[in-house]
This record gives structure tokens, C-alpha cells and sequence, in this order.
């Protein structure tokens, strides 16, 4: 099987906005293009169902199933339980709300490990658990290639360790590292496991009931959708944790996390991720009716797409004896966000790049602690080009061609 381009980029409105033609978005790892389900479920939820939710009323009525809707469906195609998945305005929010929990949950002495490689958001909040006599242990990346090696991992754990969070792939090197195995590893040394799925979920919906992860977060503006924070918890490990919600609130998992008012309309245009998900794998396969193995499909055609696409990019900037690829260059353990280091700041390449019709960026991108830890100068900025199941061939050879004139 093969990606069907043509069929998925008909179901992206801004590849026919005539605006954006001739631009080539390769900066997907900062927020994708929305697919067409997302943008006309928000716009019926705001033009028909505008008002409070679950209420007796029609719209209301609607409306408060809509937004049940996206949780199930949600749930469903990443093989976990419905009150297991939390709404929350983004990931960095829903992060910040995690530590505050684990805050109250652990005490002095009790040691969490966090890594180099992450964006800041699932980094930060558990580091400042320090205040509060918590350990924090830094599992640090190689500098020369910005992996996390598992025997570092393994010589960080102990009875104290009460949690461990990573990656699932970094936004600057962008390994994809084995969750499955770090999660083992952590549950055998009898700690909890928090994954950053920001920057993998966009490259195919992971099945957690393979991957283990007793927390995995990731945002839907990243992954076609809304700008919504998603976060899993699974069951053993909510109803342990302390409710960070309303007082009344404490007997529903789902709204035990999530202390802000939820965005109805945006919530309720999530389903229309999975809507897009499923239209791709009718279109391209049959035979599975779980949703869940729906997802190993759909994800298993992106991921091949993805990995045509990038090997090429990865093989110019290994051959380039100016440009320092940051991560591997092997495209079946990477996801296609790659990133360089260059002698010339990178701000000011990304802008000629955007008078060509290329949309880079450059900058550090909240990964300040990998650049530095990888010798790079995060103030110097670093050039990332990102893209997605969506991006063409053609796309591609564009971005090389403008490379080579500029770089």
C-alpha cells in the first residue's frame, strides 16, 4: 500500500486557498494545516451549537454530544478507555497541571527523572518540583548524536525513582525513541512513565495499549486539528493522583486534571481528526474494525510516506560540509522534523527561504537545553524544516533546490 497523495491533500483546504500557492509549509512541527472535518465540525459548533453545553435544549443537547463524540472517538483509535482522555488548553497547561498533582503526590526525597532532549514544556514543570524536596535526575543525551541511551536510563534508576519522563521523539533531534522498552524499564524499577507525544503524534496516532505509557500527551494543532491540549492517564494512576479540579468534579477521571473551563467548539472539532483518519484508511484498505487497529494502518502509511520523503533531505545535509544535522540520519528511526546547525545565524536563512516560497524557521523552538547539551549556540538559532504525511515529492525537491542555492 501506498499513500494516495492526491486523495489527502483533497482533504486539506489550504492546499487550494490561493494564498498560500506556491508556498512549501515545512514548519508542520509548530502546527499543522487543519483537515477539512475539523474546520467544518468548529464551524457548525459555532454557527448551531453555540451555547452551554448538555443542557435540554436541541443545540445545547447537540452540542454536549458532539464534544463526547471526540472523546470517544479519540479513545477508541488509541486503544484506551474514554475517561481516560483529558481536554486541556495545551499540552504545556496540561503538563504544568500534571507536576502540580505529582507535586502534592510525592514527598521529599522521592527522586523523577527528566531528560535533555525534550521541549521545555515536559521538562520545566517537573524540574521546579525541587522547591519542594522532590530529586530531580537528568538523563542526558550523547552529545555528539543527541541520544538517549538506555543504560544511562538504568543507571539512573532506584527505589526512589517515582517517575520518568521523555519524549517519544524530540522536536530538535527527532529520534524516535523505543517507548515501549523505556516504559518496561521504568515499570520494572517501580516508577510511572510520562511520554511528550507532541512532536510523534502528528506522524500517526500511537496505539498505548502497546506502548504502556501511564501518561502520553500530545497537542491537536499539531496533528490536524484544533489548538487543544490532549492528555492520557491511564486508570491505576488518575485515581491516585490528587484532583487538581472542582471539588465536585473528583469522581470523573476526565475532568480531574483539567481545572480550566473546557473550549466546547474545540473539543468538539477534534472528532474531526479521527473522522479524516478513518476516511484515509477506507480509502486506502479494509477489513479491520477496531478503531485501534484502524489506527496501526493509517499510521503504518504515513510513517512509510514520511520516511520516502525524508531520507533524501537527510542525505543532502550528511553530505553538506557546512551543516551539522542534529539526530540521526537514518529515516526509519527518525521523524521528519529535521533540524541543522550552520555557520550563519539561522533566523536570517529562514527568511530568504520564505521569499522562495519555503516556510522554515529558525531559532531554538524550547529546545534550549538539547542545543546547548549538543555544543550548539541557542541564541545562534538552528534551521528546522518539518513536514508531514501531506508534504509532496515535489515539495521536497523544491526545498533541496533552494537549499542548495542558499546554503
Amino acid at each position: 500500500m501506498q499513500l494516495d497523495i492526491n486523495y489527502v491533500r483533497n482533504q486539506f483546504p489550504a492546499f487550494s486557498e490561493p494564498s498560500l500557492q506556491g508556498q512549501a509549509f515545512f514548519e508542520n512541527a509548530g502546527g499543522s494545516y487543519p483537515c477539512r472535518n475539523v474546520i467544518d465540525r468548529l464551524v457548525r459548533f459555532y454557527q448551531q451549537r453555540k451555547v452551554q453545553p448538555y443542557g435540554p435544549s436541541d443545540p445545547s443537547r447537540l452540542g454536549g454530544e458532539e464534544m463526547d463524540e471526540a472523546r470517544t472517538k479519540l479513545a477508541s483509535w488509541m486503544g484506551v478507555e474514554e475517561d481516560e482522555v483529558s481536554f486541556g488548553p495545551s499540552t504545556t497547561q496540561n503538563t504544568y497541571v500534571l507536576a502540580q498533582a505529582f507535586r502534592q503526590h510525592l514527598s521529599p526525597g522521592d527522586s523523577i527523572i527528566v531528560t535533555n532532549q525534550d521541549h521545555e514544556a515536559n521538562t520545566g514543570p517537573w524540574r521546579r518540583l525541587e522547591d519542594s524536596g522532590i530529586i530531580v535526575r537528568e538523563w542526558q543525551v550523547d552529545p555528539k548524536t543527541g541520544h538517549l541511551d538506555l543504560q544511562a536510563l538504568t543507571n539512573l534508576l532506584d527505589q526512589t525513582v517515582k517517575l520518568v519522563c521523555f519524549p517519544h521523539c524530540s522536536n530538535i533531534v527527532a529520534e524516535i525513541n523505543p517507548v515501549a522498552e523505556i516504559v518496561k524499564l521504568v515499570h520494572g524499577a517501580g516508577a510511572k512513565a510520562c511520554v511528550d507525544g507532541v512532536s510523534y503524534a502528528p506522524h500517526g496516532l500511537p496505539n498505548l495499549a502497546t506502548l504502556d505509557a501511564d501518561i502520553y500527551l500530545f497537542s491537536s494543532y499539531k496533528t490536524y486539528g484544533p489548538h487543544q491540549g490532549i492528555m492520557v492517564i491511564r486508570r491505576a494512576l488518575a485515581e491516585t493522583l490528587p484532583n487538581q479540579g472542582h471539588y465536585f468534579n473528583a469522581g470523573h477521571l476526565d475532568k480531574r486534571f483539567t481545572p480550566a473551563g473546557p473550549d466546547h467548539a474545540q473539543i468538539a472539532a477534534v472528532a474531526g481528526m479521527i473522522d479524516y483518519f478513518d476516511q484515509l484508511y477506507q480509502h486506502h484498505a479494509s477489513g479491520h474494525e477496531r478503531p485501534v487497529d484502524r489506527g496501526d494502518v493509517v499510521h503504518a502509511l504515513m510513517r512509510d510516506h514520511e520516511r520516502a520523503l525524508l531520507q533524501p533531505l537527510l542525505d543532502y545535509f550528511s553530505a553538506h560540509n557546512q551543516a551539522r544535522l542534529l539526530g540521526p540520519a537514518d529515516a526509519d528511526i527518525r521523524a521528519p522534523t529535521v533540524t541543522v546547525a550552520l555557520p550563519e545565524a539561522a533566523e536570517p536563512i529562514a527568511a530568504r527561504l520564505a521569499d522562495q516560497g519555503i516556510m522554515a524557521a529558525g531559532g531554538d523552538f524550547y529546545g534550549v537545553r538539547v542545543i546547548q547539551a549538543m555544543d550548539e549556540d541557542p541564541s545562534h538559532g538552528v534551521l528546522r524544516m518539518s513536514f508531514v504525511h501531506y508534504t509532496s515529492k515535489d515539495e521536497i525537491d523544491k526545498l533541496i533546490h533552494v537549499l542548495d542555492r542558499e546554503l
